[in-house]
């Protein structure tokens, strides 16, 4: 996991963890992908299913939003997930850190731009931060 704003300190007694880091096409078949793996992850995790819904909406626009702002061509995404007992972790790393995210009020009749209101509202934490390198790390937790 990277170091972006960590998770809250350990407890004496961690919960087992089922973890996935992948990169992803700049394709508009990513966030599939995505959904795909997040399902995979959740289903081998014990309890993960709790996460399942709003994991699968989470993951579907952070990959989306990279996909489409964050990744120039010819360049990747990486996804990685973590899940415990208590909160799913996603970060999307993409390659553009001078984009940063941008939450905005969406009209009637706006056809997009409300992907990001809805990681805030389905999110416990969100956050974006600088990855090292070149660009950033969007990344959301959700409790059960």
């Amino acid at each position: 996991m990277s170091s972006c704003n960590s998770s809250p300190s350990p407890s004496p007694f961690p919960s087992p963890s089922a973890s996935l880091s992948t990169w992803l096409p700049r394709s508009r078949r990513s966030p599939g992908e995505a959904r795909r793996l997040l399902d995979k992850l959740l289903t081998d995790a014990p309890g993960g299913e709790r996460f399942a819904d709003a994991g699968q909406l989470l993951v579907s626009e952070l990959v989306t939003n990279a996909v489409l702002h964050g990744t120039p061509m010819g360049r990747r995404v990486q996804l990685v997930l973590d899940v415990d007992r208590r909160r799913l972790r996603i970060e999307v790393h993409d390659a553009r850190g001078e984009r940063g995210t941008v939450l905005r009020a969406a009209s009637g009749e706006d056809e997009s731009g409300r992907g990001l209101a809805l990681v805030k509202l389905l999110s416990q934490r969100w956050g974006c931060c600088p990855r090292d390198g070149v660009g950033k790390i969007v990344w959301a937790e959700i409790a059960p």
